[in-house]
């Protein structure tokens, strides 16, 4: 039997990147709008009027109003075992790892631990209106298991990868060449197409892999080349300075990973702050994604990504946006687009709330190569939705009082909002936002 249901307010959903803060031919908005949503996916979509016409006999219906329905949040890097590593001290990331995370993610070799850990993180991704999220589970089998036995219980659409790592960490951090090659395997013999799960190739960081590692995981990529490649790249300048001693013969850090092969489409590279133009080029071309982390890089002083610059290059760079949870500091997306301005600002440039909420949405899937399912509010696509107040707090609702336009409103989300702003979070259809 087809379950529908039918999903009331206002719709906002992005055809492609806004080239301005004028450009309405961007997005689609509907000021009385609704989804029909069908069997988890999208049936129809448009005018309130027109969609309920559509709609079988009996469809019960959601209203919304006068709420903002938008495409369900995605979130290109995290790290599920660093949820008790948030809001840690330290003076920069080799510290702030070697003091807090690696102890932290030895203790995910036990299967509780790790599964009560992953329920934890699937209720705050909701909670902040997240439905998608690319994650570093830990070294050990046990945190994919979690990871994944999570996400098909929720219906998520996840992508996730046990790190491989061996050298530079704590023994209870190390895998070998073989080890972390046959559990990948492993991981994706079990995993990968089950539900929505999708399996990435992790090694953690050049810093962490030895060359034999590295080769391993160009196997991999080479025997699975549909699978997504994740990996860090020029977070630190004292990182960046490790990691070129480690591979001499490296022309810099991004040549690290193309001399194996893990450059390519699907790649994604968190960080990126410290790029030479040389490396730029060499992601344009690959057309790898640099995944800017706001949050985390001002939390641990890494940098300033330079977003508008490399998408404005004469060989521009893909780029996707992320909370980076432990280094980053919120699960919200909206926190995490507020300190993104922040850092262009810092800049001299300028990121505009319509393509933050691009970025957050469509620009992630489409970073994904997922637009097709994910990212829009599209007929076809999985009904992964978020619906969005713009006044859950007295502060926020007495600055509604004067705002005029969408972009006004989406720029106050943007700036104040946080999980109160999340009235409800649906993956495929199923209203999911933890009470």
């Amino acid at each position: 039997m087809t379950e529908t249901k039918l999903i009331r307010g206002r719709l906002l959903s992005f055809k492609r990147a806004p080239l301005s803060l004028a450009d309405s031919d961007s997005y689609t908005y509907e000021h009385d709008g609704a989804l029909l949503v069908s069997d988890g996916r999208i049936a129809a979509a448009g005018d309130y009027a027109a969609v309920r016409q559509v709609a079988p006999e009996g469809t019960p219906e959601i209203d919304h109003r006068p709420h903002l329905i938008l495409p369900g949040f995605i979130d290109c890097h995290m790290h599920f075992p660093q949820m008790q590593v948030i809001a840690s001290y330290a003076a920069d990331l080799l510290e702030w790892l070697n003091t807090y995370t690696f102890p932290e993610e030895c203790r995910f070799v036990e299967s509780d631990h790790a599964a009560r850990i992953a329920t934890h993180f699937y209720d705050e991704l909701l909670r902040h209106g997240t439905t998608t999220a690319v994650a570093y589970c830990s070294v050990h089998k046990t945190s994919a298991d979690a990871f994944f036995a999570e996400a098909l219980k929720r219906g998520m659409c996840m992508v996730g990868g046990k790190v491989m790592m061996d050298r530079n960490a704590p023994q209870g951090l190390l895998d070998t060449p073989q080890m972390g090659y046959d559990e990948t395997r492993a991981v994706i013999k079990e995993w990968h197409g089950k539900g929505r799960n999708h399996v990435a190739i992790t090694p953690r960081f050049a810093i962490t892999s030895t060359p034999e590692q590295m080769s391993a995981a160009q196997a991999l990529a080479r025997e699975f080349p549909d699978l997504f490649i994740q990996t860090h790249l020029s977070e630190n300048q004292e990182e960046i300075r490790y990691t070129c001693e480690l591979y001499p013969e490296a022309t810099d850090y991004t040549d690290i990973y193309a001399r194996y092969g893990l450059l390519g489409q699907k790649t994604l590279l968190g960080h990126a702050i410290h790029l030479s133009e040389r490396e730029a080029d060499a992601l344009s071309e690959a057309g790898a994604v640099a995944v800017h982390c706001p949050t985390s890089n001002l939390f641990l002083g890494s940098g300033l990504f330079p977003l508008k610059a490399l998408m404005r290059r004469e060989k521009p760079v893909r780029v996707a946006v992320a909370t980076d949870i432990g280094g980053g500091s919120s699960y919200s997306m909206l926190r995490t687009l507020d300190e993104a301005y922040k850092i262009q600002q810092l800049l001299g440039e300028r990121l505009n709330p319509l393509e933050s909420f691009y970025l957050m949405t469509r620009g992630n899937a489409e970073a994904l190569g997922m637009q097709a399912d994910i990212g829009t509010l599209e007929v076809g696509s999985t009904a992964d939705v978020v619906v969005l107040d713009a006044a859950p707090t007295p502060a926020m609702k007495l600055r509604m009082e004067t705002i005029r336009t969408l972009p006004e409103e989406l720029f106050l989300l943007q700036t104040m909002g946080d999980d109160r702003a999340i009235i409800e979070t649906y993956v495929a259809g199923a209203a999911m936002k933890p009470k």
